[in-house]
């Protein structure tokens, strides 16, 4: 019998303090409170700086402030408030997950997976061009630059209810702020010591939650990694059950990453017996919401299936779903995921040759097919298995 680990139901109790958080704060927020302590204009920006661009931890780093500023802005209340790794875990093929602890107690979980999962083959990006490039290096080449996707969370847990996912037994505990979103990618950056602009560094919210259901909050923190950070939008990815009204806000962004659509199913009626929150739209619709999208040149958007054995897997559905596909008028391809197993999910692993099979019909129907690799399975790191475990 497979044993399972134990998992952090009630949340550790790691409140740190009451302080007043500044990591998270746009500019325009940053200047209405330096306003009040009637300091020189600059000041707002050259915190900013020391927030976003050098990933400060505490207020004694900003040594570009006088320390009397440094010291009334602690009297008031202010601390930088980024959110601690509270405990790592490490999978045999390099990657990391960590318990994040937020200042109320709460946790949420990241992933750095070194050389990313392939996730970005085929989309059009540059961190599609980087991915080709690593699968034809020899073994004897050495890319001249490190690679990494950090796999980051919106809500802590999720109303979702996929019936394949571990996150879902969690139920939805409440949404993260814009500070605690981008939180997560500075806190595993510094961990690393990466550089943006050297580090090919790649985002994926595909964490924990749901970021269409946090859509205010999930927009904020993408503009302070860009803008602030420094991380270009095209090598971000947002997942997403298919929330129709998020599409449509989406579709109108400027400012934006590239868009997942989490389909795993080729027709409603299949879908809707995984995903029972999709009811309210179905797929005609959000296809429809997927075409406003403006793309960017040789951009595609990306199906993420999740392959369950005996459910989703066979060759009709692959051909259904080729069908749907070319039907869409979309510029798409496909990330084929094996399902991850977890505790009390009523699901099997699809065979190899079933996977294999699967990708082969749809790149015979015309359709772009990539497997994702699973990252951290032996850690609960992987795709459907974020639940804060703790061995």
């Amino acid at each position: 019998m497979t044993s399972f680990p134990q998992f952090d139901q009630n949340s550790p109790a790691i409140v740190e303090n009451t302080m007043m958080p500044l990591f998270g704060v746009e500019l325009q927020q940053l200047e209405e409170i330096i306003k009040s302590f009637t300091l020189e204009s600059y000041r707002p920006r050259q915190i900013w700086h020391a927030l976003y661009k050098k990933r400060v931890s505490t207020l004694e780093e900003i040594t570009s402030l006088p320390l009397s500023v440094r010291n009334r802005l602690t009297a008031a209340g202010y601390s930088i408030g980024l959110p601690k790794i509270a405990q790592t875990f490490k999978s045999s093929d390099g990657t990391e997950r960590y318990l994040i602890a937020c200042g109320d107690g709460e946790t949420v979980e990241t992933v750095w997976m070194p050389n990313g999962d392939d996730g970005e083959m085929g989309d059009g990006s540059d961190a599609d061009s980087e991915e080709a490039a690593a699968q034809s290096a020899t073994l004897s080449e050495t890319l001249p630059y490190r690679r990494a996707t950090i796999c980051v969370s919106s809500q802590v847990g999720c109303a979702v209810n996929c019936h394949f996912c571990l996150t879902a037994k969690l139920g939805v505990r409440r949404n993260l702020t814009a500070g605690e979103i981008a939180g997560q990618v500075v806190a595993v950056l510094n961990r690393h010591q990466a550089r943006i602009g050297r580090d090919r560094i790649n985002l994926v919210f595909m964490g924990m939650g749901e970021p269409f259901l946090n859509y205010d909050n999930f927009m904020a923190a993408v503009h302070l990694l860009v803008e602030g950070v420094g991380i270009p939008e095209s090598r971000m990815t947002v997942s997403t059950s298919g929330i129709l009204p998020g599409i449509e806000r989406f579709a109108m962004e400027k400012l934006r990453p590239k868009l997942a659509l989490s389909l795993n199913a080729p027709n409603d009626t299949i879908r809707e017996a995984m995903m029972p929150i999709t009811r309210k739209w179905k797929i005609a619709d959000l296809l429809a919401a997927m075409r406003a999208i403006p793309l960017r040149p040789r951009e595609r958007v990306t199906f993420e299936y999740v392959l369950l054995g005996g459910v989703n897997d066979r060759r009709e559905d692959a051909r259904e779903l080729a069908t749907l596909l070319r039907g869409s008028d979309l510029q798409a391809k496909v990330n084929l995921i094996v399902w991850n197993p977890g505790p009390e999910i009523p699901y099997r692993m699809p065979t190899p040759e079933d996977v294999a099979a699967f990708q082969k019909q749809l790149i015979a129907s015309g359709v772009p097919a990539f497997l994702r690799r699973p990252r951290g399975r032996d850690i609960y790191a992987a795709c459907g298995q974020l639940k804060r475990t703790l061995e």
